[in-house]
């Protein structure tokens, strides 16, 4: 089955990660995002060894972000971010196709592990179940 993996994050956290800490955010040196990135690479690299990789991807700050919708009246409404409002939003992702809950649940235990600078916020990571039909609804 597949699932989407999920990290997530804040703008305060990508503002810490270029150097520019909050109260809920320290800021990271170098050889802090030099230490993650190698070691979410290398859990992206196992997935891919193992034929569980479908796609990884970071993404970027919230403060890129754009959203679409429609007000009461139908007319397109369209805002781009940051959002005060929000908290955290996924800050990136794994598609991996796996034997079992247990299993992908083994590798978002593995993500949780992921090195930062000491007061870094620690938040859940979120594992979905991808729908692949008709099936995955009724199964609810």
């Amino acid at each position: 089955m597949k699932y989407l993996v999920m990290v997530q994050g804040t703008q305060a956290d990508y503002e810490a990660m270029a150097g520019k800490p909050s109260t809920d955010s320290p800021a990271w040196t170098e050889a802090q995002l030099k230490a993650m990135y190698l070691y979410m690479g290398a859990i992206s690299d196992d997935l891919a060894e193992s034929g569980e990789l479908v796609d990884a991807q970071g993404l970027a700050e919230p403060a890129r972000t754009r959203l679409v919708g429609r007000d009461k009246d139908g007319n397109t409404v369209i805002t781009d971010g940051p959002y005060g409002e929000t908290k955290e939003l996924m800050a990136g992702y794994w598609v991996v196709d796996c034997a079992s809950l247990d299993r992908v649940t083994e590798i978002a235990e593995r993500v949780t592990r992921c090195p930062g600078p000491e007061g870094l916020p620690e938040y859940p990571v979120v594992i979905r179940p991808i729908m692949e039909g008709a099936a995955d609804i009724s199964a609810e």
